[in-house]
């Protein structure tokens, strides 16, 4: 008895110390949409450039995820978390000093590294540090502390940024690092599974499989939907007419739309996610295109970025859930590496969305941003329709 309530014990401070490193990185991966307006401003950059500290920080997560993965399967999992941590807070530093734009986007493609490697080496050690029965929720309660960042993180780094700068946001991100990285040293323990290495060949395994590849696409094109308006929501905000205090808690509200959206994506998605995605992505393209003429006005504008807030993360567990099962079906040895995959899929999503909302916003405008999302999410809902007929 003694033993089972200190094992519980062990998993409950371990997931304890993964969620605070997983709010940590949820922070610093969107707090540039909040801070974008300041580096423009301080660097003399157009905000489309700016956009890029958006999707070079997807870009980095995209491969840190699969290849760094695949690399470093052999360390001891206790060993590589700490090494993740590290690089995540040298990240943030080098962003935080840096004298110039390319050098911060140098610090972001550091920390995204750093980010999708997490991924991977801390949902392993959440499902190993408690018995088989409870693995999903322990990766659930893992992923929480990314939740409470996109609500809670994201608007007070914005707010220290408004009132300090926004170099003294990224500090705070590091120190916030410095936390997570002493509370993994001495909270996870040392004697974790080491898991087996992915076989040869399994990405390209993996991606031969029509149904996984058809997926993936579907999860980078339906996740991205949302990111050519969202990279510049704090822009489209100060357009509205709304101050720098205002559009602290507004995006505080749009971050709760998020979390509530998440949670009704999993709970939809649980039996049928193909059919779920579809109604998901069917009601967000409604949203987008009524955007293309809403955002005009403060009102009405402000009600179609909430909507969109809910419906933009609802997809989530429904694309990741698709993935898993597609590969635990055909393939279930290398089911890891989809997941890694799926995350990069996920990543190239943000970084499509972020850069051709900048390519839009050049050429016809702010309010021209949502027309990147009608054309990203319709063609993830004929992707899923079609995917629907097949199995069919």
């Amino acid at each position: 008895m003694e033993t089972t309530t200190n094992t519980t014990r062990t998993a409950t401070w371990t997931l304890l110390a993964l969620a605070l490193s997983a709010f940590a990185i949820g922070m610093t991966e969107f707090i540039s949409v909040g801070v974008m307006p300041l580096i423009v401003s301080d660097f003399g950059i157009r905000l489309s450039t700016a956009g890029l500290t958006v999707s070079v920080y997807a870009a980095g997560i995209m491969v840190g995820a699969p290849v760094l993965t695949a690399i470093t399967s052999r360390y001891q999992r206790k060993t590589l978390l700490l090494a993740v941590m590290l690089t995540f807070i040298i990240g943030n530093l080098v962003t935080a000093i840096a004298p110039n734009f390319a050098l911060l986007l140098v610090g972001r493609v550091i920390a995204a590294l750093a980010h999708g490697l997490f991924m991977a080496v801390a949902t392993v050690i959440a499902a190993d540090v408690v018995s088989a029965d409870k693995r999903a929720s322990a990766i659930a309660t893992m992923f929480t502390g990314l939740t409470v960042a996109t609500v809670t993180g994201v608007p007070l780094g914005t707010f220290i940024a408004q009132h300090a700068s926004w170099r003294l946001a990224f500090v705070f991100i590091a120190g916030l690092g410095v936390v997570a990285l002493l509370a993994n040293y001495w909270l996870v323990p040392n004697d974790l599974t080491q898991p087996a290495a992915p076989r040869r060949g399994a990405v390209l395994r993996l991606i031969r499989e029509p149904r996984l590849l058809a997926g993936l696409i579907i999860t980078a094109l339906g996740y991205g939907a949302s990111f050519p308006v969202y990279t510049y929501i704090s822009a489209i905000l100060r357009r509205m007419g709304f101050g720098a205090g205002i559009s602290v808690i507004l995006l505080l509200i749009y971050g709760i739309a998020v979390a509530i959206g998440n949670t009704l994506g999993g709970r939809l998605a649980n039996r049928r996610p193909l059919q779920a995605l579809s109604i998901m992505f069917a009601a967000l393209t409604l949203v987008m295109i009524a955007m293309l003429f809403g955002l005009r006005y403060t009102g009405l504008g402000l009600a179609l970025l909430l909507v969109m807030g809910l419906l933009a993360f609802m997809n989530v567990p429904g694309l990741q859930l698709f993935t898993m099962q597609v590969a635990e079906e055909r393939y279930p040895e290398d089911a890891p590496l989809a997941s890694a995959l799926n995350i990069s899929a996920f990543n190239v999503g943000v970084m499509a969305g972020s850069f051709g909302g900048g390519q839009l916003l050049n050429h016809w405008g702010l309010l021209s941003t949502p027309i990147g999302g009608i054309i990203l999410d319709a063609a993830a809902l004929l992707l899923t329709l079609w995917l629907i007929r097949t199995d069919k």
